[in-house]
């Protein structure tokens, strides 16, 4: 079995979610940088890049992804645009939605408040809520158990903090499956010698706003992506699809 965590081809069109004169969201392949970054230097595409070239204008990333999270990024193809749209996620007034698949068992329902560090040293007040939309035991011995548990769960920051929810998630030790270096490195393993599979189970599946100029709510939703999909199928046998219409 191929193990698929390759960065898109860029000869393909990133798949458009939502396009007006000044707004269009793509859905972000898992593995894809929003931006040329130094700490990236292996990477040569760039979602900038290729939507720019794709709708043949400028555009601006209005907020980010991170390399490995798959699902909605938003850009702006005005400057004007782009500041609104920028105060309103700095603001916290963009709602925004995110699957994952983690291991164990998550509660039904957490708030995670734990403060993060940033790599200067401040801590930040970081705050995201869990919700468990399916849970699932497999006949996987891993450690000294007999079989795996896993859980889907729904993530709703309400700050923005770099890497917040793969922070939290291992803080309440049910770290995203494929998540380095936050997740666990034997899980990681696991997934990639039994499904050939490293891609980091993280989908940011919906965002909602107000339209600056027309002050109409816009929501924006992205369908699972192809490895995240495949996960679902083999962990949740007869996972319910209605649960991801978030």
């Amino acid at each position: 079995m191929e193990v698929s965590n390759v960065v898109p081809d860029p000869r393909q069109p990133l798949t458009l979610l939502y396009q007006t004169v000044d707004l269009v969201a793509i859905n972000k392949p898992h593995g894809l940088l929003v931006h040329r970054s130094p700490i990236a230097s292996d990477a040569s595409e760039f979602a900038v890049q290729l939507l720019r070239d794709q709708l043949g204008q400028r555009v601006y990333p209005v907020h980010r992804l991170d390399r490995k999270t798959g699902g909605v990024l938003l850009f702006a193809l005005t400057e004007a645009m782009n500041s609104v749209m920028q105060q309103q996620f700095a603001e916290g007034t963009v709602d925004k939605t995110y699957l994952a698949i983690v291991r164990g068992y998550t509660d039904d329902e957490q708030v995670i408040d734990y403060p993060l560090r940033r790599d200067d040293g401040v801590v930040q007040d970081a705050v995201t809520a869990l919700k468990t939309l399916q849970r699932a035991e497999i006949p996987l011995p891993f450690g000294k158990h007999a079989t795996s548990r896993y859980s889907l769960v729904e993530l709703k920051p309400t700050t923005g903090r770099m890497h917040q929810l793969r922070k939290h998630m291992a803080h309440i030790l049910h770290p995203i499956i494929g998540d380095r270096p936050h997740g666990c490195n034997k899980q990681n393993k696991l997934f990639l010698d039994q499904f050939a599979m490293n891609t980091m189970l993280l989908h940011a599946s919906r965002i909602q706003f107000t339209h600056p100029q027309t002050g109409e709510p816009i929501v924006i939703t992205a369908p699972v992506q192809a490895e995240f999909s495949r996960m679902l199928t083999t962990l949740f046998s007869g996972y319910d699809s209605a649960i991801l219409q978030v």
